[in-house]
Formats: structure tokens, C-alpha cells, sequence
């Protein structure tokens, strides 16, 4: 059996609190006998304070800008140092080389080694003034078996799961700083139109690829963004084992990835039964073009 989790936390801009928090989390982890453990989208120097052209969300200014980290540097070192033999993944907004260049980013490690890291490719609303996007999806080899990392936004995109499927993929790990509605907000987040995409999105990526989908999010408030939380398990049937909900937490699932894929592929195994001859349009630029032109008439 191996145990999953996904976190629900509020994680800001300072780093001594985020280190904190990542200790009493691994702490309950190794407590609750968890073997891979989903922090949210950055939980290293917080999100974004707000989303839209206006803020925060400018590219030449670094006001109320997340620190931007090297995968080598010292943030990192620290955490892999909190977390030990514990194997998690973390969301930072990342420093590329040119020094410059910075990116909503992910990574999986354990107090050993960096076993792959992931910018993020699908940005909503003014997410470009603040980061570039990145450029292609991986799945890496853990402890725990072929993992794959997006953040957010992304899960919106089935091709990007499907992506990780096709690469082998049995775990998609999804990290979020995922709000409730801009507008017409509901009273009950629970009840919030984003909320429910959130969880809807969740479903429905485990069950289009038959894989385990932990998603991680982050839970209360930070500038003008109201959190959902909702960190969950999902089974490759699309059944959530385990959710957070609204508040912030832990959600915990022993699974068992041979019997569980065996049971859910025994039949229909969406994989094995794509038609690839037919999806051109998929990837036709010139559509994707059209739609563009359409989407800023």
C-alpha cells in the first residue's frame, strides 16, 4: 500500500513562517505514515496578492513579488533538510538562469535528491505580466512510482494530463493557489462556481487518464485572493478517497496503485482505446489560431 496526501495551507511571503509550516506538515506526514506528500502552488514565498492587469501583476516591478529561487539555492536546501526521507512536491516561483526570467514553478524531492521540476505552462487572467510561461511536461521516476507535476490552472487542459498519461504517468500531482469567483462570489465557498471547477476539473483528469490525482491548494486568504482549499485524493475512477473541503489540512489516502489500475483498466482502459488518427485539430495550429482570433474579436 502506499499513502497519499494533499495539503491545504496558507503559505505568504514569509519565508520563516512557510519553513514552519512545511515542518509541522511534515511532521503530521511521517506521524500519519504518508509516503508522498503535495504541498500547493507556492507554498515558497506565497501567490500572486491579486490576478488581473492591475497590482501585483506587472513584469518590471518586483512589488509584493514571491522571492524568485534557484533550484540549487538555499530555499530549497532548506526544505529538503526539513523534509528527510520524505518525498514531496512544492510549488516556488523559480529564477532561470539569465537571472532575469522567472517562472510559476514545481518541483519533486525528498531530503536526497531533486527527482524533477515543472514550470508552469497553461496562465490565467495577468499571470504572464509576472511570469513566463513554461514549455513542455515530464514525469519522473520516484520512490513511489512515475510521477507527473502541474500547477493550477493547467488541469483546465485535458491534454495536459494526457500528456503525463501517455509518458506512464500513475500519479498526476496538481498544485494550486486556486481562488473562489472574482464576482457574484457564493456566501458558502463550498458552494462557489470556482470551487466547483476546481473539484469538477479534479474528477474528471483522474478518470480521463486512470490515474491517481492528488491536488493541493491553498486555503485562506492572501491580498485580494479568498482560497477554496479542497486539497483531495481521486482514484483513477474519478472517486475522491480524501478532501480537506474549505478548510485547511491534510487529506490522506492509502491506495494500491497495481490492484487499482488492474481493476480499473480490466475493461475499458482509455489509454489503449484513443483514436489518435482522428484528434488532428487538436494540434493544428491554424485552428488554435482561429480560436485566438475568435476569443479577441
Amino acid at each position: 500500500m502506499t499513502k497519499l496526501a494533499a495539503v491545504a495551507a496558507n503559505f505568504t511571503r514569509d519565508l520563516d513562517q512557510n519553513y514552519a509550516l512545511i515542518t509541522a506538515l511534515a511532521e503530521e506526514a511521517r506521524e500519519r505514515g504518508v509516503d508522498f506528500l503535495v504541498l500547493p502552488e507556492a507554498a515558497i514565498g506565497g501567490y500572486l496578492s491579486s490576478l488581473g492587469n492591475h497590482g501585483d501583476t506587472v513584469k518590471t516591478t518586483t512589488k509584493s513579488l514571491p522571492p524568485a529561487i534557484r533550484l540549487d539555492g538555499p530555499e530549497l536546501t532548506r526544505v529538503r533538510e526539513i523534509v528527510g526521507d520524505l518525498l514531496i512536491a512544492i510549488g516556488f516561483c523559480e529564477l532561470a538562469d539569465d537571472g532575469e526570467t522567472r517562472y510559476n514553478a514545481a518541483a519533486i524531492l525528498d531530503g536526497g535528491q531533486i527527482y524533477g521540476s515543472y514550470r508552469k505552462v497553461h496562465q490565467p487572467l495577468g499571470e504572464g505580466m509576472s511570469y513566463s510561461a513554461g514549455s513542455g511536461y515530464g514525469v519522473f521516476d520516484t520512490p513511489v512510482g512515475r510521477v507527473g507535476l502541474q500547477i493550477c490552472y493547467d488541469k483546465a487542459f485535458p491534454e495536459a494530463a494526457r500528456i503525463m498519461a501517455l509518458q506512464g504517468a500513475q500519479i498526476i500531482a496538481s498544485l494550486s493557489a486556486w481562488p473562489a469567483a472574482r464576482t457574484a462570489t457564493a456566501e458558502n465557498l463550498q458552494d462557489d462556481r470556482w470551487t466547483y471547477r476546481f473539484n469538477l476539473f479534479d474528477a474528471a483528469r483522474a478518470l480521463d487518464n486512470q490515474v491517481f490525482w492528488i491536488a493541493s491548494n491553498q486555503s485562506g486568504t492572501f491580498g485580494s485572493l479568498r482560497y477554496v482549499g479542497n486539497a483531495k485524493v481521486v482514484d483513477p475512477g474519478g472517486n475522491t478517497l480524501a478532501t480537506t473541503l474549505l478548510g485547511s489540512g491534510m487529506a490522506v489516502a492509502d491506495v494500491d496503485l497495481d490492484a487499482t489500475f488492474r481493476t480499473m483498466r480490466a475493461g475499458m482502459f482509455h489509454l489503449r482505446d484513443r483514436r489518435p488518427d482522428v484528434y488532428g485539430p487538436v494540434t493544428d495550429t491554424a485552428a488554435a489560431q482561429l480560436w485566438q482570433d475568435l476569443a479577441h474579436a
